[in-house]
């Protein structure tokens, strides 16, 4: 399975509500659902998921799956 895939499991633990593509395109502006708590939630499951340990600085800019994405893929190399 590929980063992408992996990732939206990922989001498909945080928010069950959400189809594949609406992860794709999520935000915390576009998901309601996405709060404070919800960000930990999603931090500590990829952090499980990928084997990483995410920066705080990595964690604030994480405000949307591209960009997550983005952060991953940087990490991964």
């Amino acid at each position: 399975m590929n980063v992408e895939d992996r990732l939206v499991g990922c989001f498909s633990l945080t928010f069950p509500e959400l189809s594949p593509d609406e992860i794709r395109r999520a935000s915390m502006v576009s998901v309601a659902s996405w709060d404070s708590v919800a960000a930990i939630n999603l931090v500590t499951v990829i952090e499980e998921e990928f084997g990483v340990e995410l920066a705080l600085e990595e964690i604030g800019e994480m405000a949307s799956f591209a960009t997550i994405f983005d952060i991953l893929s940087q990490k991964l190399r």
